[in-house]
């Protein structure tokens, strides 16, 4: 579970780095978003709950 997190976590964090030309227009959303999904994992991880 953890290794499967971690993947996805890794594959988040390089789409959401505005280096392709589609994504350079989208600002800072992506990557907002990925900061909050980071914090409510960390969170969860330091509650035990996964």
């Amino acid at each position: 579970m953890g290794t499967l997190l971690i993947i996805i976590l890794i594959l988040l964090l390089i789409g959401g780095l505005p280096v392709f030309p589609h994504s350079r227009s989208w600002g800072y959303g992506p990557s907002g978003i990925i900061g909050t999904v980071l914090i409510i994992l960390l969170i969860l991880l330091l509650l035990g709950k996964i």
